[in-house]
């Protein structure tokens, strides 16, 4: 197949300047290839909010250009595209040399805080690192991807973004035939976890220290004039996963395929595949059906977090120095975490002081919830409503759960609680309301969205990006998108070719 055209000049996209950092490592680090055009692309769905980041003019979505440059029909000018190798951990098992599979780097631009952001499209085609995979993506992950990556930067959750979603008739076979599609994503570096073990697996301990001193020039300039870089890097990564963690718990949220090839150096949540919100609250809940141990239920999120950020601290041992200074660098993980889950729950329910007994509060508020299977956004976004005055208010929220009595004797210490800070019912709501969201992408609504968009109807695709780029908003017009799921949604699942 043909190598992509250059996009002429005058384009709506000359806003686009690239920069080629990563293309600047040594050849040993990627693959530089063109995209593999993408037969009859149109146009799916694009983010005024993500193009925002890079100056990027919606207006430029309406035209030709714009779809032939990010299906991978035509190269940007400047643009020196490539696939990055890496290796990693895949369900606890080493799992050698991996690699950008099916996405292609197409370079660096500026963005609208002084910083750079990395273009990336994904479904692009085969490269070098496709081992048996097909190197496309299919409409359906496609979809899933660029909604949940707006969903949860609206969410104030660190996140690679989604620019556009570029679908074709071609075809690939997952367990049937799909058509193909391109997502457009964002991030200041797809650099991860797995691209420092490949080095340190490899032995090859050169590359490993030039990945990890461009890491902290382009991303952690401040660690420079650290004692020791190396460490400090870890240790940063760390904290930043350790609190990445704590958000994902904290809106129910489950990645299920952390593996540490799926782990972002910067601390971002990275690769949608197999993910889920937590609906019918069960700890053990597993949202990935591959996941046959449940090594990545959403429980086990927090702890994999720590096992990631000790395989990176592995992988960094040559450049620390030292087994101790490499501890070091860790150990702060779980005090991170439990600080960063605690200043949320206290959010969550609306506290604003501190408690000797509050973790109990919030320990049997949990087991209520799980005794109940009691949906986890809307139990939230409903205990905002509870009045302390006023427990016949307590209907909605009483209602979701089996075991009224359990909630009964929970509401009554919490009630004692907000009493005993002077809680203002007015205020806590609003509080509460601007921390829990109403909205979040429930595997069910993105399923309507993407049996529309596969009928050539993309109209729900771009109403349920507009109501999760408000998630804290009441949208009275939208209340259907906050319901309970219908029962039809307890069937879906979601594994590792979504």
């Amino acid at each position: 197949m043909n190598a992509p055209a250059t996009i002429l000049p005058h384009s709506p996209l000359d806003r686009l300047t690239f920069g080629n950092s990563f293309a600047a490592l040594p050849p040993s680090f990627y693959t530089r290839l063109m995209p593999t055009p993408l037969p009859a692309p149109y146009l799916v769905d694009t983010s005024a909010g993500a193009a925002d980041l890079i100056g990027l003019d919606p207006a430029a979505f309406a035209d030709d250009e714009f779809i032939q440059a990010f299906s991978g029909n035509r190269l940007l000018p400047g643009s020196q595209p490539l696939a990055a190798v890496y290796s990693g951990h895949q369900f606890g098992v080493w799992a050698g040399q991996l690699g950008d599979g099916r996405a292609i780097l197409l370079g660096d631009v500026a963005g609208n805080d002084g910083g750079r952001l990395e273009l990336q499209l994904k479904g692009s085609g085969m490269t070098p690192y496709s081992r048996m995979g097909d190197g496309r993506a299919v409409l359906r992950s496609s979809i899933r991807e660029y909604l949940c990556s707006e969903a949860m930067a609206a969410l104030g959750i660190p996140t690679s973004r989604a620019l556009s979603v570029i679908g074709s008739n071609q075809l690939a076979m997952r367990e049937t035939q799909e058509t193909t599609a391109v997502v457009t994503r964002m991030a200041p570096s797809f650099v991860r976890f797995g691209s420092f073990e490949h080095w340190y697996y490899n032995n090859q301990h050169d590359a490993l220290k030039t990945l990890a001193d461009y890491v902290i020039a382009q991303s952690y300039p401040e660690l420079l004039d650290s004692d020791n870089p190396y460490q400090a890097l870890l240790a940063e990564v760390t904290r930043r996963t350790a609190h990445l963690m704590a958000q994902w718990q904290a809106v129910g949220f489950m990645h299920g395929v952390m593996n540490t090839d799926n782990m972002s150096i910067l601390g971002l949540t990275l690769d949608y595949g197999p993910f889920g919100f937590m609906e019918a609250y069960d700890p053990r809940h597993i949202c990935n059906h591959t996941d046959q141990q449940g090594r990545y239920s959403y429980q086990m999120q927090p702890q994999i977090g720590h096992w990631n950020c000790f395989a990176l601290g592995q992988a960094l041992l040559p450049l620390i120095g030292s087994v101790e200074a490499t501890e070091e660098a860790l150990k702060h993980y779980q005090a991170q975490y439990a600080a960063k889950l605690d200043d949320l729950l206290h959010a969550k329910l609306g506290l604003q002081t501190r408690q000797p007994d509050d973790d109990k509060l919030f320990d049997a508020m949990f087991g209520v919830m799980q005794a109940s299977h009691v949906d986890f956004t809307l139990f939230f976004r409903s205990l905002g409503e509870l009045r302390q005055d006023d427990p016949a208010s307590d209907t909605v929220l009483r209602d979701l759960f089996i075991d009224r009595a359990g909630f009964d004797a929970w509401a009554l210490q919490y009630r004692a609680r907000l009493k005993a800070e002077n809680s203002q019912d007015q205020a806590r709501k609003l509080a509460m309301h601007a921390t829990n969201p109403k909205y979040v992408l429930r595997n069910y609504l993105a399923q309507i969205a993407i049996e529309k968009a596969q009928n050539k109807d993309f109209s729900e695709v771009r109403k349920l990006l507009q109501i999760l780029e408000k998630p804290f908003d009441e949208q009275a017009q939208h209340a259907q998108y906050a319901a309970l799921p219908p029962d039809w949604a307890g069937a879906l699942e979601v594994s590792c070719s979504s």
